[in-house]
C-alpha cells in the first residue's frame, strides 16, 4: 500500500477504537501526540526501505535508510512481522520513558497505543497486497488476504487508489457519523 493508504487506515483505525473505548479526559497535548504517533506508526513499518519519509527527510537518510533495510533484512521482512511488533513496541515505550520529562503530563500511555494502533493497521493493510507480509517470522511463509495472491491488490495500482482509498476514506467518515457522540464528548472533556 502506499503511504497515503497507510496514513488514513491508521487515522481509521484510531478513531473506530477510540469510539469503542471511549477514554477519559484527555489533555490537548496526549490528543496531539498521539495522532502524530498513530501517523508515525502507520508508516513505520517501512522504514526497512532507503525511499521511507524518515529517510527521506534526514540529510543523509539515504545512507542510514540501506543501512537500516539491510540490518532488518530488507523489504517486509523482521518490520512487518509479530517479531517486529514486539520489538517497535518496546522500543517505542522506551522511547516514551525517556521522553517522560518532556512529554509532561501527557498519558504517554494512550500516546503508545495510538502508535500501536498504527503500526498494526500497516501489517494489516500490508496483507492485502500480492507481495503479503511474513507474519510469523522466522517462519518463511508470507500471509496475504484473500489467500490466493492473484486476488491481492498491487500497490500504487488503480485497485488501491480508486477502490481501497475510497472504501477507507467512507469507512472513516462512518465511524464518525456513528460515533460524533462519542468524538464531541471527548472534544468537550479535552483539558
Amino acid at each position: 500500500m502506499t503511504g497515503r493508504t497507510h496514513d488514513l487506515a491508521a487515522f481509521t483505525s484510531l478513531a473506530a477504537i477510540v469510539s469503542v473505548s471511549q477514554p477519559n479526559a484527555l489533555s490537548l497535548s496526549t490528543v496531539l501526540l498521539s495522532l502524530l504517533a498513530n501517523q508515525i506508526g502507520g508508516v513505520f513499518p517501512d522504514i526497512d526501505q532507503p525511499t521511507a519519509p524518515l529517510w527521506r527527510n534526514l540529510p543523509i537518510g539515504n545512507i542510514f535508510g540501506k543501512a537500516f533495510g539491510r540490518v532488518a533484512g530488507g523489504h517486509r521482512f523482521i518490520t512487518h512481522s509479530i517479531l517486529g511488533v514486539i520489538l517497535f513496541g518496546i522500543a517505542f515505550k522506551s522511547l516514551l520513558g525517556f521522553l517522560g520529562p518532556i512529554l509532561g503530563h501527557s498519558d504517554s500511555g494512550f500516546i503508545w497505543w495510538a502508535f500501536m494502533i498504527g503500526l498494526v493497521s500497516h501489517l494489516i493493510m500490508d496483507c492485502f497486497t500480492k507481495e503479503g507480509i511474513p507474519l510469523l517470522l522466522p517462519l518463511p511463509w508470507h500471509f496475504g488476504v484473500p489467500p490466493l495472491k492473484a486476488l491481492r491488490i498491487t500497490t500504487g495500482k488503480k485497485l488501491e487508489q480508486f477502490m481501497v482509498f475510497p472504501l477507507l476514506f467512507v469507512l472513516c467518515g462512518a465511524v464518525f457519523a456513528q460515533q460524533h457522540r462519542v468524538f464531541l464528548s471527548l472534544l468537550h472533556s479535552i483539558r
